[in-house]
């Protein structure tokens, strides 16, 4: 069996690698083509060109490079069709890789699967009919998306969410964490501002005033963020008057890194984050949270006459609870995150079973998603 795989950022890369060694696992004589990082790669993908030159597609870097795209785009089509292999399997990246899949269809019969499922439920629903033209199979992080890229025209199994088949964090792994930290008294607050310097900016001066608000109710605050980004952090939230807790994962492994920021998440008795795929590392991490998020004066007209959901928060989703508070846009304001915040750390219980119910939702306890998203592939050919 032969696959030709992308992916064109590092989750991308995460989700690919775990499913190639779904299908080595399921087919062990399977090879691979394409476009990775390095997980991809110590798996036998010899990408085609780097990675890194697809992770930054955002419309600011797009335009000065927009040429060089179009010929990866292209170089990237026609190396699919050389390769002849019995699947496409595209990761993620839809700007890229659905324009792959257009040109790949319009010069073979080769068989297309994309993985990760457009949020066609939350805004913009005429993605998923654009998609079905190109795209004969998705492989969905969610049990509510099926039905969305069923009705457009395109076969979807949900795999689970790869959140979902974390390691559990120990009573040691918290305690070490504490002691290596210097923190010894709760209640403990963990604020996760976003993962990009624009989201630092913009969310940090309404998260340190909520905190301050919230008048001496933590002991602690632990903020996860990455090496880049401590120092911007520590700036911009000076959290006064508490044991404050900047982590980096500086000097650890990439693996090391991403688990002491599980550590952090679970040591927590609160949480104050930004809007997205956080929640659910909360959720995994059983650690009850307010979400809360801004953005400039137009996205939020165009986002709030765009939106299809009464609530961004994933748990809240997936759980088809509303029990985490969220507070976006023109709501997201100190005294009221604040009075959330307090309220959470008092009053968990409800929030806890809804933590539960999403990761059970979301596939743990059964097979890997890495797993079940191969075994969906190699059903449907």
């Amino acid at each position: 069996m032969k696959v030709f795989v992308i992916a064109g950022e590092p989750s991308g890369d995460k989700l690919g690698a775990a499913m190639m060694d779904g299908l080595i696992h399921e087919v062990p004589d399977v090879t691979f083509e394409g476009i990775g990082g390095a997980l991809m790669q110590n798996l036998g993908v010899n990408s085609l060109f780097p990675m890194e030159e697809l992770s930054l597609m955002g419309i600011a870097e797009i335009l000065p490079k927009y040429r060089h795209l179009k010929r990866r785009i292209r170089q990237t089509a026609e190396a699919v069709i050389a390769a002849k292999p019995d699947v496409l399997i595209t990761i993620d990246s839809p700007d890229f890789c659905l324009r792959v899949a257009r040109l790949v269809k319009a010069g073979s019969n080769i068989r297309t699967v994309h993985y990760v499922a457009p949020t066609v439920w939350a805004w913009r629903p005429k993605r998923a009919e654009k998609m079905a033209q190109v795209i004969d199979h998705v492989l969905a992080l969610f049990p509510f998306e099926p039905p969305f890229m069923e009705a457009a025209g395109m076969a979807c199994d949900f795999v689970g969410h790869p959140v979902a088949a974390e390691a559990q964090v120990t009573v040691d792994e918290i305690d070490a964490f504490k002691t290596r930290h210097g923190i010894s008294q709760s209640p403990i607050l963990t604020i996760l501002p976003g993962s990009r310097h624009s989201e630092i900016s913009r969310l940090a001066e309404t998260f340190d005033a909520a905190f301050t608000q919230t008048d001496g109710a933590f002991n602690a605050v632990i903020v996860p963020t990455l090496p880049h980004l401590a120092e911007a952090v520590k700036t911009a939230l000076p959290l006064k008057n508490t044991a404050k807790c900047i982590v980096s994962g500086e000097g650890l492994s990439p693996e090391a890194a991403a688990r002491e920021r599980l550590v952090a998440m679970a040591c927590a008795d609160v949480a104050l984050a930004a809007s997205g795929t956080v929640s659910l590392e909360l959720a995994a991490m059983r650690t009850p949270m307010v979400i809360a998020y801004d953005m400039n004066w137009l996205s939020r007209q165009i986002i709030n006459r765009m939106l299809l959901t009464d609530t961004v928060t994933l748990v809240n989703l997936v759980s088809e609870t509303r029990v985490v508070p969220e507070f976006i846009g023109a709501n997201c304001t100190p005294d009221p995150i604040a009075e959330a915040l307090i309220y959470v750390q008092a009053s968990p219980t409800e929030q806890l079973n809804a933590l539960d119910v999403t990761m059970e939702r979301l596939g743990r306890g059964g097979d890997a998603p890495g797993l079940r998203a191969a075994r969906a592939v190699l059903a449907r050919l």
